[in-house]
């Protein structure tokens, strides 16, 4: 019996090794960054699809046998830990090409795949920039798909991976049910219904935005939490800030992100939470006392010792307050925190280099060209300002001497009379607003561009509502030097920073920013595969977005947020954001449409100077000089990408992913607009590059320049306060004889009270700080394309931002252009792309544009 078994053993072996003769060999290295966890060995498999050959049983790729991981090694890459596992895979002779690998995770632990690296027999190599969570098989049910960096048009997909990109994305999508867990990759639609926590009492019912005329939004990431006990539309929310709501998994921060955020966020928490420690032992007012107490608020240093009595306080009513608000983990870190005897904030930098900047008037106007929120002013149309219902009450009468020796006629027809408009949308609000000891106006703003470009302020009109529904009381505040009027003077123009810093938080932050871009990205992940070249250009420019848009909905706009303690439009903040989505469009956020529309420029063709094809109509306009120059290098950089792709209209009209993706983001992300004007048809090539552009300024440009600038001039309460206590007095009244008798005392006891503007100046301190893994423009991972033109176009792209650079610094040291300083003597450079310094340099620099909305 025992030599037949002998034999027969024999044959078998004989056979597996004529059969691995017959076979090619494929070898690899695969990359798995090491985040504390051991790496996944020899309980993760993988299989190739081959790209060339069909397996005509399924139509799909050819498939090889599994190979394990064995034997990492450890090594450092970009300061992160990464294990590298060295594979070989047998494949029959008819295989051909790699085109994508199938990873089974039958390991415990989730683990980060980095990269795979593939070599053929015929020494081609094949590269895969996964940067991916693979999740244990037992979780999802499925092997994780990953296609290499070759990138096709969707009629262009070789045969063998056709089925597999289609498979891939239908995987992507969800269909509206069920709760997401935190492995799923799941992309679906749903309203804001999750700002509102009704449970918690009435006080906190907050509107659903989208899907009505009445609250129409952008949609944002569904995360299919149960609906709260009281109220079926509104999703249930937790007691404490939650941090763990369902992200995707490859839209989440890096664990070294996020536990660099948490960290900031825990130093700008205990920055406000310990002074309001120090307010308990005060038997006064909450208010401030003097500037000098504000200012001293704030450290060149940093911090400042604190005493035992105030860490005793600490210790009592604060902290019971704030193990209310965060969960027990992030407690424990901000307890840690507190005994760092960290006191002061940052001293911001309109302070830095003159301290009495923030009351000068010409510093107030050049904020408007070149502050935190430059794309609200416009040029004036029409003398008086004309409303929704009425007029402004600003009379010739109030300007006319102002005008440096110019008519009020002459002015209108240089274009040199500006607005900075908060009227309309607020005007129906206030009622609701100007409770619970906010005291707000609507406003309107005039200025006038002198000879050397600065803004010369010229009046301001604050309106309330009348008696009546069609009636307004307006009064009117003219500039002045000295007594009384130059008091009530700095009076209006902190109720009118009050303004101009919830429209930028809400609007030109928030709304025209961060919620806008979410449906993008939604539809990118749902209609646009992997290895379509645009998801390719994209990718980096969604980075992190969703994650801190996530946060944001736990922490900043939901009811009894941040946002709600400490801008004076409280409660109704977000359907206020609703309210001006309705003039939101899309084809108005391109620089040149929105400079067009604001009469900041004009349209200039056919000039080869200004290949933007606008003329700004004064070169002193940072944000507009500056933001033209990055728009036409993000232009230039899209044109020469997308036309190695397209070779001409039709190869764009005939592209199913494309048209699917425009489709899905104006009837689905963008429903509520589904039948405005704004949208681009995406039939031309030139569309596709136009609307291109559009999302890339926005998620990079325009978020850079209205969020890393917040701490040098919001940071400074004074500067830009974020509420107001206080109306302006009228003469003959009590609190206007508690005006005179101290007008300084006044103003203080106007400002927020010293919670809420710590609390303000802690956020800001946040939001304003780069991060040190930020991914900045002109920068992306290396292996992610091997393709020697785009590489070549990208180098191109690079090497335009660097002449820009140095364009902004000659701008910076040229004497003509005041606005690029100002009395502050704060350079401009919230959109210098500091391409060589970024990476190297992180925290709140005021500089540097990342590729994507990621804080």
């Amino acid at each position: 019996m025992q030599e037949p078994r002998r034999a027969v053993q024999s044959k078998l072996k004989d056979h597996r090794t004529n059969h691995f003769i017959k076979q090619n060999i494929i070898r690899g290295e695969i990359a798995i960054q090491n985040h504390g966890q051991s790496g996944p060995g020899k309980s993760a498999s993988l299989q190739l699809y081959s790209s060339t050959a069909v397996d005509p049983s399924t139509g799909k790729g050819k498939m090889s046998e599994k190979a394990r991981l064995k034997h990492g090694k450890s090594k450092r890459h970009d300061g992160v830990k990464t294990r590298i596992y060295k594979i070989k895979i047998h494949v029959e002779p008819d295989f051909g090409i790699p085109g994508a690998f199938l990873m089974k995770n039958k390991h415990k632990n989730t683990f980060f795949l980095e990269s795979a690296t593939l070599e053929t027999q015929d020494n081609q190599i094949i590269y895969f920039d996964c940067r991916s969570w693979v999740y244990p098989f037992k979780k999802t049910k499925s092997g994780r798909l990953f296609f290499s960096n070759n990138s096709y048009l969707p009629n262009h997909t070789p045969r063998a991976l056709v089925k597999l990109r289609q498979w891939e994305l239908a995987s992507l999508r969800g269909d509206g049910t069920q709760v997401r867990k935190e492995w799923d990759r799941v992309y679906d639609y749903d309203y804001y219904n999750d700002l509102s926590n009704p449970d918690k009492g009435q006080e906190h019912t907050r509107p659903v935005l989208g899907g009505s005329e009445l609250h129409p939004y952008p949609c944002r990431l569904r995360t299919g939490h149960p609906p709260s006990n009281t109220e079926p539309s509104a999703e249930s929310r937790t007691e404490t800030i939650n941090l763990d709501i369902y992200v995707p998994p490859d839209e989440r921060f890096s664990p070294k992100k996020l536990s660099e955020f948490i960290s900031n966020s825990i130093q700008a928490t205990v920055h406000f939470i310990i002074p309001e420690a120090k307010s308990l032992f005060k038997q006064d007012s909450s208010s401030f006392e003097s500037f000098d107490e504000i200012h001293d608020m704030f450290s060149s240093k940093g911090g400042q010792a604190v005493g035992g009595k105030v860490r005793e306080k600490l210790k009592g009513k604060v902290r019971e307050k704030l193990k209310k608000l965060v969960p027990n983990v992030l407690f424990k870190e901000i307890s840690y925190a507190g005994k760092e005897d960290l006191l002061k904030f940052p001293l911001p930098q309109i302070v830095t280099e003159n301290e009495l900047a923030w009351g000068n008037d010409e510093e107030f106007g050049r904020q408007m060209l070149a502050g935190t929120n430059p794309a609200r002013i416009k040029c004036l149309q029409e003398f008086p300002p004309q409303g929704r219902n009425r007029g402004s009450t600003i009379h010739a009468s109030h300007i006319e001497h102002n005008l440096d020796g110019l008519t009020l006629v002459q002015a209108m027809n240089e274009w040199r009379i500006f607005i900075l408009d908060h009227h309309d949308y607020l005007m129906p609000y206030l009622s609701k607003i100007n409770t619970k000891g906010v005291c707000a106006y609507a406003s309107r703003t005039l200025f006038f561009l002198r000879a050397d470009a600065t803004l010369k302020p010229l009046a301001i009109e604050l309106s309330l509502p009348g008696s009546s529904e069609d009636t307004e009381i307006s009064r009117v505040f003219l500039p002045a030097k000295k007594g009384t009027e130059a008091a009530l003077w700095q009076l209006a123009k902190a109720h009118v920073a009050a303004n101009d810093s919830a429209y930028h938080q809400l609007i030109s932050h928030w709304l025209h920013t961060h919620a806008v871009v979410e449906p993008f990205i939604i539809a990118t992940r749902r209609q646009l595969s992997v290895m379509h070249p645009i998801n390719w250009l994209l990718r980096p420019h969604f980075k992190d977005t969703m994650h801190i848009n996530a946060l944001a909905r736990s922490i900043l706009i939901n009811s009894g947020g941040i946002l709600e303690k400490t801008l004076f439009t409280g409660e109704i903040s977000m359907e206020l954001s609703s309210e001006l989505y309705k003039e939101w469009r899309f084809d108005e956020q391109a620089l040149p449409a929105d400079l067009v529309k604001r009469g900041l420029a004009l349209e200039d063709p056919d000039n080869p100077n200004n290949p933007s094809g606008v003329q700004l109509l004064f070169d002193d306009y940072p944000y507009g000089a500056d933001g033209l120059d990055i728009w036409q290098a993000i232009k230039t950089w899209v044109t020469d990408y997308c036309s190695l792709f397209y070779k001409d209209d039709y190869s764009v009209n005939s592209d199913v992913e494309i048209q699917a993706w425009w489709s899905e983001i104006q009837n689905a992300g963008h429903g509520d607009k589904r039948n405005e004007a704004g949208w681009y048809k995406i039939t031309t090539l030139l569309d596709l590059i136009e609307a291109l552009t559009t999302l890339i300024w926005i998620a990079s440009g325009l978020h850079a320049s209205v969020n890393f600038g917040q701490y040098a001039y919001a940071g400074y309460p004074l500067n830009r306060p974020m509420l107001c206590r206080k109306f302006i007095p009228r003469e003959g009244t009590e609190e206007f004889a508690e005006f005179l008798r101290d007008p300084d005392k006044y103003y203080l006891s106007m400002l927020p009270g010293r919670f809420q503007m710590s609390l303000a100046i802690a956020l800001i301190e946040v939001l304003s700080t780069h991060t040190s893994d930020e991914v900045y423009l002109g920068q992306r991972p290396l292996l992610e394309c091997a393709d020697n033109g785009v590489q070549q176009k990208f180098s191109k792209f690079n090497e335009h931002l660097h002449e820009i650079e140095k364009t902004i610094i000659q701008r910076n040291k040229d004497p003509r252009f005041k606005n690029r300083s100002g009395p502050a003597k704060i350079p401009y450079k919230l959109l210098y792309p500091d391409t060589s310094n970024a990476g190297s340099k992180w925290g709140i620099t005021g500089k540097g544009i990342p590729n994507s909305i990621s804080i």
